[in-house]
């Protein structure tokens, strides 16, 4: 037997299938070879691959794997972090026995908050103090019921919802949900938590869900270099912040617009930009790098089309909010307009080292603040259009979207921890660099820590504020830095991986659907020689 295997003298040497395989050839032989693979290209994967058996063979076939496909074994990747981020989080769902409830011959339990179990297990989550504060635990319609709170100067405010209307709408589905799982309990005997648990239960699976949605979209867009989607699956920013709030559901809103029109349908993009914006004011920025791309590339009716749809969207969710309850409706942009710095931000490191306060009356709200982040924000918008005009060739549609957003993020009065998570799809896409981007989100993450030692008390705080005040620099620092290289790689395109094909072919903007191969109309400077792209590259072949 062994020596008609490995002799080439035996009859069986003259049948090609012999020596090919060991079994009969699949009908489809087709083979992907426009794929990047990691572990081949990437030293950090190559180095994690051995937890598997090591960098993908020379002579492996890509493409025919019926089962683990690269886009499911990307999203149990992102299974494995959200099931981390949940486990980090149960800490704060702990139940304890109210204070002398057993004497009383029926014994009650709550949430165990004592001892600030919150900050020093690091499990804090606004999910579980908003169920109360947005009076989501009386069963209230967000928007139409209101309450009075103090002001810091002893003044009283009326207050309602503070969260879009999506966002609003998705806390009171949640909680009807979780008041539902409560009949049930009473009723049927499934098993039952504190009301506040089980909300915090309902708005996390709804959250995980739409994690997995930005994943899938965000690969999808990656198109040949999908495995990039899995740097943000297992992002540490995902582990510590996906259940801080609701900031998943703007993200895969986006995602799911940057596919849209990575498949070149304004419709569905300006359909899910409005719908996002509904969640979240971020995703709106879209628009930004949209109108400069598109200026270029001379394609006027399809910007057009994406932010009327946009528009019509996002009336479609607020007009009835609008009409009925406008005051309620209004009060999201109220509070954001009126609340004071936030202490991730710069506007705070600079007053803890000048002394200044910037806000300047009683309640936190300052003026002054407001103009200068608007200021700031309009001088990155000048810098983005700039970068898109004045490139040497048009820059891809998530590096400009990259720089947008981090830019709001620099300049904003507020950088609450979990909004660090809008920066990780986009990431991946614009700058598909392992070590940089682990580099940034192991170190955006660790500014968790410090943050929660701000609200201890002086006797169990571990860590002085000025660490926290250091990290916040260091992670700005960061995101300048991968603002930088995103920058230098748009002037300098042979050096940007998405655009250098494992083919060997010269790509323009896979994600840019109309953009791509787009012939510019309007530059700052006339376009430099480039290689030639995939368009190019046929067009060469059929001549």
């Amino acid at each position: 037997m062994g020596d008609r295997e490995t002799d080439p003298r035996t009859p069986e040497s003259t049948d090609p299938d012999f020596w090919d395989s060991p079994t009969r050839l699949s009908d489809d032989l087709r083979e992907n070879t426009s794929r990047d693979l990691p572990s081949r290209t990437d030293s950090v994967a190559r180095e994690a691959s051995i937890a598997v058996g090591g960098p993908l063979g020379l002579h492996a076939v890509v493409g025919r794997s019926r089962y683990l496909t690269p886009l499911r074994v990307i999203l149990l990747m992102a299974l494995v972090a959200l099931a981390l981020g949940w486990y980090g989080k149960a800490g704060c769902l702990q139940q304890a026995p109210v204070a002398g409830s057993a004497a009383s011959g029926t014994e009650r339990f709550e949430l165990d908050w004592s001892n600030h179990r919150q900050y020093i297990a690091l499990c804090y989550s606004d999910t579980i103090p908003l169920y109360t504060a947005e009076r989501l635990d009386t069963g209230a319609l967000p928007y139409k019921s209101s309450w009075e709170q103090k002001r810091p100067d002893g003044s009283t405010e009326t207050r309602y919802m503070e969260y879009p209307v999506l966002t609003g709408m998705y806390m009171y589905a949640a909680m009807e949900v979780s008041h539902g799982w409560r009949w049930a309990h009473d009723n049927w005997g499934v098993p039952g938590a504190l009301d506040v648990v089980l909300f915090f239960n309902v708005v996390a699976l709804g959250l995980a869900l739409f994690w997995l949605l930005t994943i899938w979209a965000t690969a999808l867009t990656a198109g040949v270099r999908i495995w990039s989607a899995a740097i943000a699956a297992l992002s540490p920013l995902v582990i510590v912040h996906i259940f801080t709030n609701f900031d998943a559901i703007a993200t895969a809103l986006l995602a799911l617009a940057m596919l849209a029109w990575a498949r070149k349908n304004p419709w569905a993009t300006g359909l899910f930009l409005g719908i996002g914006v509904a969640a979240k004011l971020y995703p709106g920025l879209m628009i930004i790098p949209l109108a400069v791309l598109c200026l270029r590339a001379g394609r006027i009716r399809e910007f057009a089309v994406t932010v009327a749809v946009a528009v019509a969207a996002w009336l479609a969710v607020n007009l009835p909010f609008m009409v009925t309850v406008p005051t309620g409706w209004w009060e999201f942009f109220r509070y954001n307009s009126d609340r004071g710095t936030d202490p991730d931000t710069w506007f705070t490191v600079v007053s803890k080292i000048s002394g200044y306060a910037w806000d300047a009356d009683a309640n936190g709200r300052s003026d002054l603040v407001n103009a200068i982040s608007l200021g700031a924000f309009v001088a990155v918008c000048v810098g983005v259009v700039f970068v898109g005009l004045h490139a040497p060739r048009r820059p891809r549609l998530a590096q400009l979207m990259f720089l947008t957003v981090a830019g709001f993020l620099l300049v904003n009065k507020v950088w609450s921890p979990q909004y660090s998570l809008w920066l990780v799809p986009l990431a991946v896409l614009a700058l598909p660099r392992t070590r940089l981007l682990v580099a940034w989100m192991v170190l955006d993450a660790l500014v968790w820590i410090p943050r929660m030692g701000l609200y201890l008390p002086a006797d169990v705080k571990w860590l002085p504020d000025q660490w926290f005040t250091g990290a916040v620099v260091i992670r700005a620092f960061a995101v300048i830095g991968l603002c930088a290289v995103v920058i230098w790689e748009i002037y300098h395109p042979e050096r940007d991986l998405v655009r250098r094909g494992p083919d060997g072919e010269f790509y323009d903007d896979p994600g840019g659907g109309v953009l791509d191969d787009a012939v510019d109309t309007i530059s700052l400077r006339p376009r430099a020689a480039a290689p030639a792209t995939r368009g190019r590259a046929k067009a060469d072949a059929v001549s």
